[in-house]
Formats: C-alpha cells, structure tokens, sequence
C-alpha cells in the first residue's frame, strides 16, 4: 500500500517474502496467488507491495530471460501487487529444515555474492511501476564476524564495484536502485552505529546506504538516536524492515525453551552489550539473568507480551512521523511463522495469510496515527 507523507512523498508499504520458502518461479508464482493476493484482497486494499525474495538461481533466470521476467510480471499484475524492494540477504535455500549460519554465505568476501546482487538491481529495475520514484535492495552486513578478521575494509572493492553497477544501470533505466545494508547481531557489522561508519568510509552515498531493520535494531539496544548518526555522517536509510524482537525481563526464564528451535539463528543481547550467538536450550548459561535480554526473534508486530513493540513504534515516529520521511521503503518482515511456539504458529495457509494481514493492518494504523495518508 502507498501513503501519502506529509512532505508530499510517497511511501511504500510492503511485506517481505522470505516467509515462503519456494526455490523456483513456479514456486513464487504460486505463493503470489495462494499468500499474498489473499492478503490484499482480505485487507481490501487496491494495491499490495511486496517485498520479494529471490533465491539466487531465480534472480539470475529473471535477469537473462524475458518471458520468465513476464510471467513474474504478470502474476504480480493479477494479483494487484507492486514491488519497490528486494531482501538481497538470503542467497537461498532460507526456509530449509535448518539455515542457521548458511544464510550469511556466500558474503561479500566472494564473487557470487556481487553478481547476485547485480541480478537482482537488474530484475528490481524492470518490476518498479511506472511511477516509483527508486528501488531498494537490502543486503547482508559484509557476512559473520568470523570471517573478517582484519574488519570490513576487505569488502571496499566489491562494494563499490557494486555501487559502479547500480550507477550504469541507473543510467540505462532512467532511475536509481540503491543498495542497504542490513546491520545483524554477530556479523561484522552488528549495530547501526558500526555500519553508518562502514557506510560513509565508502564515499558512495548515492548507492549504497543503510537497511534499518528495527528488530536487529532492538535487540542490539540502540533506537532511533541512531538516525542523528545517519545524518552527520551523511549516510541515508534507503529501506526499514518493520520488525518485532523477543524481550526477556522475568526472573523465571523457563519459558524461553519454547523459542529453541532448529531453523534459525537467535542472537542474544543483554543490556551491557554482551551475548551469546544463538538461543539453544541451555537457554543463555553465560549470560546475566539479572539484565534483561533481548533476543534476535522476529515476532509478529500486533503482539504485545514479550516483544520490543514499544521501540518498534518509536523507530517508526523516527522514520516517517517527522517533517520529511526519512526513508520510503517500509518491509514488514516476519519471516519466522513457520517455528513460532504452540499455538503461535499458523496450522493453515488461511491463518497464515490472517496473521501477515493483521501485521499489515497494525503498521497502517501507526502510519496514519503519524499523520501519514493512505493512497486509495
């Protein structure tokens, strides 16, 4: 859905993809048809923003073929879909039985990441409507903090091979797809102080700036102070991932067994800062039970009990309830459904469509609370 900020801009609501777990365009098609149509059509809205993810083999077919890229086309146009963005982080495979760390590989210390993102600004390129000012990409901060040793100047060269890519398409299609880079607990870039500053040392602000994923963002324990940053070092938010994290303040922990599964990494934060890199169910043993925690667990955003919502809604005040907006690309991104505990967890493809539609509500609602106007 598009709304109508205050300073006259356009912004772009959309939900992100990656919940779904189809590895080939039959299987995007499809879940085009089975999820989000539905969606659209239970909120009753005319038009529903996407945020696709395109697992690696399908952004390069899409690149190089045009009668795949019309089919995509035109699923996207029955259902009354639009796409502005692209999560770029998972390469594929991101709903296996197990991702864990694989979704940080391949990184940008290694060619396959470059050229998948260079496939996907050029498919991004051509599913932006007529009337969208830019597309975004967001992308994985650099990759695990293992992997670099020597810090993030070992991806200068890649990065702005990519940002010289994004400037020459930019010129062939008459319009700019940027790239952002989506700080994430235990990466090398991990807090949104770190990658503003590995940001601006690139000195290519017009490509390449930052993905504010407000969940990594909470779980990290910063907030929207961090925009003050942005603007000093003259670095901009080209996307925000709208995004619930777990929090964790009783004395009895018990119950955090339930968030142990096998699928995903769940970092953990304590408030001075230090944590563990996943939830298992020894259930945080270094960490201190007299801090509260925050825990790297994407929750759906209308749920209250045990989640950042409060700093969820700050970090949208901060984003868009200004006098400008200060990014334009809003992705709800709630990609765990499928390993929420008990009866959290949708048993159908209806209560799933119903849980993405009451998240989409949710964040149209604190839009238009910010004095922001829906576009019917």
């Amino acid at each position: 859905m598009r709304f109508r900020h205050p300073d006259g801009s356009t912004v772009h609501l959309s939900y992100c993809t990656n919940m779904h777990p189809a590895e080939d365009l039959v299987g995007i098609i499809a879940q085009l048809h089975a999820y989000a149509g539905p969606v659209r059509r239970l909120l009753g809205w005319p038009l529903l923003g996407v945020g696709l993810w395109l697992p690696a083999p399908v952004a390069r077919l899409l690149a190089s073929d045009a009668r795949a890229l019309g089919l995509l086309r035109s699923a996207l146009r029955e259902e009354q879909l639009e796409v502005v963005t692209l999560n770029g982080f998972p390469y594929r495979a991101f709903q296996a039985e197990v991702v864990k760390g694989a979704v940080y590989r391949p990184d940008w210390l290694e060619p396959e990441r470059l050229e998948y993102t260079v496939d996907l600004a050029r498919v991004l390129h051509q599913l932006l409507p007529a009337d969208a000012v830019e597309g975004s990409i967001s992308t994985l901060p650099f990759g695990w903090r293992t992997r670099f040793p020597e810090g993030t100047a070992s991806v200068d060269e890649p990065m702005r091979q990519v940002a010289d890519e994004l400037r020459s398409m930019a010129e062939d299609f008459g319009r700019p797809v940027r790239l952002a880079v989506e700080p994430e607990p235990g990466c090398v870039v991990e807090t949104m102080d770190a990658g503003v500053r590995a940001v601006s040392r690139l000195a290519v602000p017009e490509w390449i700036g930052m993905c504010l994923d407000a969940c990594h963002l909470a779980t990290q324990f910063e907030d929207e102070g961090v925009l003050d940053l942005c603007d000093a070092e003259k670095v901009s938010v080209f996307k925000a991932q709208v995004s619930n994290a777990l929090r964790v303040n009783e004395s009895d922990r018990d119950w955090l067994r339930e968030f142990a599964e096998p699928r995903f990494m769940h970092q953990i934060r304590q408030r001075d800062g230090y944590g563990e890199d996943d939830l298992t169910e020894r259930i945080g043993d270094s960490l201190d039970p007299q801090q509260e925690w925050r825990v790297h667990y994407h929750l759906p955003l209308d749920q209250t009990e045990r989640t950042t919502q409060p700093e969820l809604r700050n970090t949208l005040c901060a984003l868009v309830g200004g006098p400008s907006a200060r990014t334009h690309h809003l992705d709800v991104e709630t990609y765990t459904w499928s390993v929420l505990p008990g009866a959290d967890r949708p048993q159908s493809a209806q209560a799933l469509t119903k849980g993405i539609a009451g998240e989409l509500d949710w964040t149209a609602d604190r839009l238009t609370e910010l004095g922001l106007e829906p576009l019917r």
